[in-house]
């Protein structure tokens, strides 16, 4: 089954926010409680879009599977060179090549914009992450205890880091 990457359409949007959704409700990735709306959804996507920030999507037989982005790490002016991503796969279609290809892309795309560096905030608990990070050259930086709760227990977020060729 051929997987094509391309940029996100306000089309996609449905698509992307029952990734995200699924994420929130069913896993640790986003540190987030209630389900996102689809305003909410486009208010993202139009932020991407307004600061020049990609949003892709893996697209197979015409369905979105899953979808990336990035964005500058922090606002103040300094951080300018340093974006953080995200990479949401819809559940069936994990540790199937995908993601792989996602963040091919999104490396791509950051080296030329001429980011310096790409961080991933990671949920220590989520090990399929930390190990696919690991093999795209991604580094544990830092790990911060017990500043998520969710599920009834608090989670641990370690940030990686890799750094860019360009």
């Amino acid at each position: 089954m051929e997987t094509i990457i391309r940029n996100a359409h306000p089309t996609d949007l449905p698509s992307i926010l029952k990734i995200v959704n699924q994420a929130i409700l069913h896993t640790t990735a986003v540190y987030d409680y209630d389900p996102h709306t689809l305003k909410e959804q486009q208010l993202w996507f139009q932020k991407k879009q307004d600061s020049q920030m990609p949003v892709i999507v893996a697209e197979q037989e015409g369905e979105v599977v899953g979808f990336g982005s990035y964005g500058i790490f922090r606002s103040w002016a300094a951080y300018q060179y340093s974006v953080e991503h995200s990479i949401y796969v819809t559940e069936d279609m994990r540790a199937k090549g995908v993601g792989k290809q996602l963040m091919h892309k999104l490396i791509e795309l950051a080296e030329k914009q001429r980011f310096h560096t790409i961080i991933a905030g990671i949920s220590a608990d989520n090990q399929a992450s930390l190990a696919f990070h690991q093999k795209f050259g991604f580094v544990e930086v830092g790990r911060f205890r017990e500043v998520g709760y969710k599920f009834n227990r608090w989670l641990d977020l370690v940030f990686m880091q890799l750094f860019l060729s360009h």
